[in-house]
């Protein structure tokens, strides 16, 4: 079992080709039992849109959902 996190290419390359900016500087790790999303969006919406276009390639994965609401992120 892998317990380093490392850079999980197909959720990074999901968020990384998004037309939403903000959604492009987020910070995706894995490991082989879950994927963390984190970082800070604007709104609720940009939190739940970075959620939707990483779960398509979570696989048997875990998503965790650590992204921050701030406002002033725009």
């Amino acid at each position: 079992m892998n317990t380093c996190p490392v850079l999980a290419p197909q959720p990074v390359e999901a968020l990384t080709s998004s037309p939403l900016g903000q959604l492009r500087r987020l910070v995706v790790t894995a490991d082989d039992n879950q994927v963390v999303i984190s970082g800070r969006v604007s709104s609720y919406y940009l939190k739940q849109m970075a959620q939707e276009t990483v779960r398509p390639v979570l696989g048997e994965r875990i998503l965790l959902n650590r992204v921050e609401v701030c406002p002033e992120a725009a």
